[in-house]
């Protein structure tokens, strides 16, 4: 079987230098130093000066939008993972979408300054597949509009833009560690703060709200901690880092090399200025009808890409039930786009295997 990602493990005895350190201390969980030490490793890995693992990058975007105080309605994308437009939801906002850029399939920045109201209070962007949103001219609309701007930065782990880390953009970026991306803490997250009085307040907020002693609280808070056995596979990871992307990147070239780019599309991830990190492998077909056919024949051959991201989230019902909103460029692409298998041990006759079945089945 092959799924479209498998997580990666170190080597168990690496694993264990970390576990008999975590039992030596008896220190288990509340920011114990396998976590502070994973968080300074970030830092300068990201060149941030704030930044705080969590639980999960929902609990993240969930803190980044309450930290914010953000109230009304935020403008996000419709073609992303269903948590960034239910945090929103979480945090009694509304979502207000803007259609995407067929090209890049991040938010379309031409259409953004038409959903401003006076209701809107940030915009919440994501760097899909680790693809940069147009940061810059993010920058320019919140300014003049006065707007936060968080980044769903979940797939984005060692991208760089202009030679400096995509985590340096925006009020606030989040990132996911969960076990299915290119670096992992198996459940795990982060939030990057790009101000040191918000970085403050989100300190306490992963943590109940404390401030010093347990009877010293900053205000309300949530229990968003990460623990020092999701640290430690961090840790393990973190030297991995360059290697892992390096084989995503052969095998994405691969890919490149097999497959009809006469036929299919690919989102463009490999523009000026861009360090990508080879976190998917996206491709668009010409036709649901032809993926559906597609992904039939790759499922008989025990191969399991994903259809992601689908549905556009404008057409979830929750959603639909605050507000319908069409999205023609959203909708239209996830109807027709699909996840390769893609990590770090694929091998080459995998790769050539799938290429092969795409292509024979690529006629109505």
């Amino acid at each position: 079987m092959i799924n479209v990602t498998k997580t990666f493990l170190p080597p168990i005895i690496e694993y264990e230098k970390y576990l008999k350190k975590i039992w030596e201390k008896g220190w288990v969980t509340n920011d114990g130093p396998l976590v502070k030490k994973l968080e300074e490793k970030l830092k300068k890995f990201f060149d941030v000066e704030n930044l705080f693992l969590v639980s999960n990058g929902t609990m993240a975007l969930q803190i980044a939008i309450r930290s914010l105080n953000l109230k009304g309605e935020i403008i996000t994308t419709p073609f992303s993972y269903i948590a960034t437009s239910s945090s929103i939801i979480w945090e009694n906002c509304n979502p207000v979408f803007v259609d995407i850029n067929k090209e890049t399939l991040t938010m379309d920045i031409s259409k953004i300054e038409a959903k401003i109201t006076t209701k809107t209070s940030a915009i919440l962007a994501t760097h899909v597949y680790g693809i940069p949103c147009d940061v810059e001219n993010i920058k320019k609309i919140a300014s003049k509009n006065k707007l936060k701007v968080i980044y769903d930065a979940a797939h984005a782990f060692g991208v760089k833009y202009n030679d400096k880390s995509i985590m340096n953009f925006g009020d606030i970026s989040i990132i996911s560690f969960h076990a299915t991306k290119l670096f992992h803490t198996i459940e795990g997250g982060a939030i990057v703060a790009n101000n040191k009085k918000l970085a403050q307040k989100i300190s306490y907020m992963r943590n109940f709200g404390h401030k010093g002693p347990d009877k010293d609280f900053w205000g309300v808070g949530i229990n968003a901690k990460l623990s020092e056995f999701h640290a430690a596979m961090g840790l393990c990871l973190f030297l991995k880092i360059n290697n892992l992307i390096s084989a995503r990147k052969r095998h994405s070239a691969l890919y490149d090399k097999l497959l009809d780019w006469n036929i299919l599309l690919k989102p463009m991830r490999s523009y000026k200025n861009i360090k990508y990190n080879y976190s998917y492998y996206p491709i668009i077909f010409p036709s649901e009808k032809i993926l559906l056919k597609v992904l039939k024949s790759l499922n008989e051959s025990q191969i399991f890409p994903r259809r992601y991201f689908y549905p556009s989230l404008n057409t979830v019902k929750y959603i639909q039930k605050i507000k319908k909103q069409f999205m023609p460029v959203s909708e239209d692409i996830s109807k027709r786009i699909m996840c390769l298998p893609l990590f770090y041990d694929l091998s080459k006759k995998d790769v050539i295997n799938i290429s092969e079945i795409i292509i024979k089945n690529l006629c109505d």
